[in-house]
């Protein structure tokens, strides 16, 4: 029988409580402390596990205390680079919430960390556990080559979800903090190297700071001639028509998520449902007629967003305990961290920017 593995959780918000709650449930784990800088949040939290958990204020003192087998960093971006080498350094295991870093450099600094000191890290790109966007990135596989590639997510946020946002955006637009899983998703479809990225966009509140932009579109292009754009937008300006469009094209047909559950941008569930895949056929006969007809693939048992951190947190035991080798995946993660930099600097400077 594996022993189990303690679990460092640091950030109690939403994805921290999800995350913790995977620990709690999951046989192999036992969490030995919950670290927030308010007290409330991780208080709430502790409650809801139980009540017996060490809670703590400060990192540092909970790495030393609790000496975790893996630590989970599930904390605002600016963090992020910092509170992992401090856990590799101590011995740890990794699981984090996307983005790694805020630059390329130092994301790469963390994996080559890991390496160096044999651990496994597990960033959290949670679209890579989900069944129906697994089935999505598959048959656009099935579509030949180049892809045309139509993503977004905008987000129509008020209250504490606009709290959030703002806090967010003092280190990153939301076309980096969003764009990395939609464009992780699209290198994944075209398995191609990126080499040319663009963007726009635009500051629409003057309740962030003056540098920082709350709505962007970024524009890739692959080597293969794929192309993709992503569009995300923050704030309670944004509009919630269309603020949901999953399509890709190729020269054999196409593949789109459709009928969803008409959810509003502010929930979370509605960031990754599905409901349908829609697989469209190209090809035409001799009248110029389609040959076939669309499939509508079912995808409405999907599981809902504390059930794909459980799959993530599953997978992160697995890679451990079957000393599995994530390189692929941390790679991957770096590669995607790239292209959304780099559109933030083709946003800042104006100029497309070459990879």
């Amino acid at each position: 029988m594996q022993k189990e593995l303690n679990v460092l959780v640091v950030g109690c918000g939403n994805m921290g409580a999800s995350h913790a709650r995977a620990y709690h449930s999951l046989p192999g784990y036992r969490i030995v402390g919950l670290v927030s800088r308010g007290p409330e949040s991780r208080e709430r939290l502790n409650q809801e596990l139980g009540g017996d958990i060490p809670t703590f204020g400060q990192y540092d003192e909970a790495l030393e205390l609790t000496k975790p087998d893996i630590v989970s960093i599930n904390t605002y971006p600016e963090t992020h680079a910092a509170y992992a080498k401090k856990a590799l350094h101590a011995g740890a295991h990794l699981f984090i919430e996307k983005p790694l870093a805020l630059t390329v450099e130092e994301a790469q600094e963390i994996v080559d960390l890991v390496k160096k000191v044999n651990k496994k890290m597990v960033v959290g790109y949670i679209l890579r556990v989900h069944p129906a966007w697994k089935k999505f990135i598959e048959t656009a596989q099935t579509l030949g080559k180049p892809l045309v590639m139509r993503m977004n997510l905008n987000q129509q946020s008020s209250e504490q979800n606009w709290l959030t946002h703002k806090n967010l955006m003092q280190s990153m637009s939301p076309i980096v903090d969003c764009g990395v899983h939609y464009v992780d998703v699209m290198c994944q479809m075209t398995r191609s190297k990126p080499v040319r990225v663009s963007a726009i966009g635009a500051k629409l509140t003057e309740e962030i700071r003056p540098d920082m932009y709350n709505y962007g579109q970024l524009q890739v292009t692959f080597e293969d001639g794929s192309i993709g754009w992503y569009e995300a937008g923050w704030g309670p300006m944004m509009s919630e028509t269309a603020f949901f469009i999953k399509d890709v094209i190729g020269p054999k047909g196409s593949i789109s998520i459709v009928d969803r559950p008409k959810e509003e941008s502010q929930d979370i569930d509605s960031h990754t449902q599905t409901g349908c895949l829609q697989l469209h056929h190209g090809a035409l006969n001799e009248q110029g007629k389609f040959i076939k007809q669309d499939e509508f693939i079912d995808t409405s048992d999907e599981p809902d967003h504390d059930a794909l951190c459980q799959l993530e947190q599953e997978f992160l035991l697995r890679a451990i305990q079957k000393d599995i080798d994530l390189s692929d995946h941390m790679e991957d993660a770096v590669n995607s961290l790239r292209i959304v930099l780099a559109a933030d600097e083709s946003f800042k400077t104006g100029k497309v920017v070459e990879l």
